[in-house]
């Protein structure tokens, strides 16, 4: 009986070793469909670059990383990922660009990492990546509560952003007083934003209260004139806050568009959408403070510098992205016990990377992110 037992435990041992074995020789394979040659190209090769520096990081053999050039066409997409179905990869990361997954639907058995961060009329197998509409009104709802904010406006662009926006507002339910779509052209914008601030009933009013006093029998009338003409308008603003959903030069025709109104950032709060830190709004101290949630700043400069120090030049945006969608899919392998399939997006799950961290759920990914705000010459964390 004993010499039963003892064959029976080595018997057990060496099945035990052969799994180990298994599973330490199982590979993590991942592709990665990016546009490697024609207008697009810088992109797809810092991405590219971006990877293998995840990969160094992680430092495990199991990896293997198998790029293809997608020329930032959508046939070209198709046919590579599927080259990479074929070869048993069932987890993709990419495409870049969101015109790029129309044809994505007829791998159903691939799970796509899309690097695009719009959300609305995606294929089921493909998972927007990017820092989306949901996650920035999530932050920017946690920011109403820190300052007490009741009466947000939100102001939304009339571009292809639109529809993004508009599900975002409704699902995360963000409290608003108003919400109001405003034509780009800025010869039309000051306009709108007229009507919406009441600027000319403001400015009515302020002429009004002038001829007022100017009628009146009144020795201390000539210092309060003086002072009411220092003005622009009169009269109070029915919002405490306004949510520019827009960026770049856009950002900025809205926002000059309300200083123009008499609606300044230290009447209301402007709050915006994720930046990527662009330097230039540190040179708009008339817009400043100016909140909009966002990546890890100290983290995006820490993997800028990583990246400096290894290829002679600065990272793409989206790059930094990637750094971490390769820490994503080794992480939930590792939970799956490095069997990649689809279920590792279905479950719930967190992740901490270098953005922030990654909520998955149901085939959906969202980020908690930071605070920010441009004041007094320079970005500021407010949590």
């Amino acid at each position: 009986m004993k010499t039963l037992i003892k064959i029976i435990s080595f018997l057990s041992a060496i099945m035990c070793s052969l799994i180990n074995t298994a599973y330490s020789e199982e590979k993590i394979k991942i592709g990665l469909i990016v546009p490697l040659s024609g207008e697009y190209s810088l992109i797809g090769k810092s991405i590219l670059k971006s990877t293998r520096l995840a990969v160094n990081k992680i430092d495990d053999s199991k990896i293997e990383i198998y790029p293809r050039d997608t020329k930032s066409n959508p046939v070209q997409t198709f046919k590579v990922s599927k080259e990479l179905y074929d070869q048993g990869i069932n987890i993709i990361i990419g495409p870049v660009f969101n015109e790029n997954i129309k044809l994505l639907n007829q791998l159903e058995e691939v799970t796509f990492l899309s690097f695009t961060n719009k959300i609305n009329g995606n294929p089921k197998n493909v998972i927007s990546s990017g820092v989306n509409a949901i996650s920035q009104i999530k932050t920017i709802k946690k920011l109403q509560k820190e300052l007490g904010l009741e009466r947000s406006i939100f102001l939304i662009p009339n571009s292809n952003y639109k529809n993004e926006l508009e599900i975002a507002i409704e699902k995360t339910k963000i409290n608003l007083k108003d919400k109001f779509v405003y034509n780009i052209d800025p010869t039309i914008l000051t306009g709108q934003i007229e009507k919406l601030t009441r600027y000319k009933q403001r400015k009515e009013n302020l002429l009004a209260e002038i001829k007022r006093l100017e009628n009146l029998e009144d020795t201390s009338k000539a210092l309060k004139i003086e002072n009411l003409k220092k003005k622009d308008t009169l009269g109070g603003i029915n919002f405490d806050s306004v949510i520019i959903g827009d960026f770049d030069e856009n950002l900025k025709s809205v926002a000059t568009s309300l200083l123009y109104t008499d609606v300044s950032s230290k009447r209301v709060k402007y709050i915006t959408l994720n930046q990527w830190f662009d330097e230039s709004l540190i040179k708009e101290t008339n817009l400043q403070p100016i909140y909009f949630p966002s990546i890890n700043k100290k983290n995006y400069d820490e993997f800028k510098k990583l990246y400096y120090e290894n290829y002679g030049e600065q990272p793409n945006q989206i790059s930094f992205l990637s750094y971490d969608l390769i820490g994503l899919v080794y992480f939930l392998t590792y939970k799956n016990d490095f069997k990649l399939d689809k279920k590792i997006f279905f479950n719930k799950n967190k992740f901490k990377g270098k953005i922030g961290v990654f909520e998955i759920e149901k085939n959906t990914i969202t980020h908690q992110l930071n605070l920010y705000s441009v004041d007094e010459g320079e970005f500021k964390k407010i949590f």
